[in-house]
């Protein structure tokens, strides 16, 4: 991939504008897709956060899973190998996450306990925001993780 280095740093820079760690992933490959860039903020919305802010998977990580879905998708309910096929390049890309990351968790990436309170307000972006957060190193891991992996497939 050309380039890829821009990818990632469109990504991290997404992240930095406001945008939650799932939009920016995606958006930074959606043309690979012929999607604009709202439709991949659109689509990639809801798992920020760690799905809807409840710290469950990183979204960084739906984001990388996402594009692996317009990569790869069974388009017919009974086509058990193409999905077989994206469930696999699924656990690929998060055992490279988790590899590099030590989780695809969003609360574990954040050092969050278990039971620390769920709230669906959006943090304000400011430096103590960046001071206490890894999400743009997430960022820049998934959006390079998922280049890789574009660039084994000839991509």
């Amino acid at each position: 991939m050309k380039d890829k280095e821009e990818r990632i740093a469109r990504a991290v820079a997404y992240f930095k504008e406001g945008y939650n760690c799932s939009q920016s992933v995606v958006a930074a490959f959606a043309d690979l897709y012929g999607f604009t860039h709202e439709q991949a903020l659109h689509i990639s919305a809801s798992f920020g956060g760690g799905i809807g802010r409840m710290r469950l998977t990183c979204g960084a990580v739906c984001g990388m899973f996402q594009l692996a879905g317009l990569e790869v998708a069974a388009m017919e309910g009974k086509d058990r190998e193409t999905k077989s096929r994206n469930y696999a390049i699924v656990q690929e890309l998060a055992a490279r996450f988790k590899a590099e990351n030590g989780s695809i968790t969003c609360g574990e990436l954040l050092g969050l306990k278990r039971d620390a309170p769920v709230s669906n307000q959006a943090e304000a972006r400011t430096a103590a925001y960046y001071a206490k957060r890894p999400c743009p190193k997430m960022v820049e891991s998934a959006a390079r993780i998922f280049a890789d992996y574009l660039d084994s497939i000839g991509r």
